[in-house]
């Protein structure tokens, strides 16, 4: 197992947004998905500033050294959507591949997915 970071885009706004809201809808799922993910040890997550995702915000990105990783956007900055990055990416922690089953992924992602990128290759 190793080490699966969530990178949450923390300027995504959603098409509700509104203009003088003191957080974005990004800093606002990153604030949840960190809380979600505080008792996961196999679980980081980090901000970054536009994953060029906006007419799918909220995004996140799941990646593993070495495993296939994750685009998912379209999320509510809300507890359950948080609950189910992290669960996801715990799971995908344990995967030696990265690849989790359908079956055993939480309600909350699914439909959620935009792209899957293989890992780069291993250096020589």
């Amino acid at each position: 197992m190793t080490i699966t970071t969530i990178t949450v885009c923390e300027t995504c706004k959603r098409d509700d947004w509104q203009a003088g809201t003191a957080l974005t809808d990004g800093e606002r799922l990153a604030a949840l998905v960190e809380a979600a993910a505080e008792d996961r040890p196999l679980v980081r997550v980090r901000r970054h500033a536009c994953l060029m995702g906006c007419k799918g915000a909220c995004n996140v990105a799941v990646q593993g050294k070495g495993k296939m990783a994750y685009t998912l956007g379209r999320f509510d900055a809300d507890p359950d959507a948080a609950a189910g990055i992290v669960a996801y990416a715990a799971l995908h922690a344990e995967q030696d591949t990265g690849v989790v089953p359908f079956r055993e992924w939480p309600q909350a992602i699914k439909g959620h997915f935009v792209t899957r990128h293989p890992p780069l290759p291993a250096d020589d």
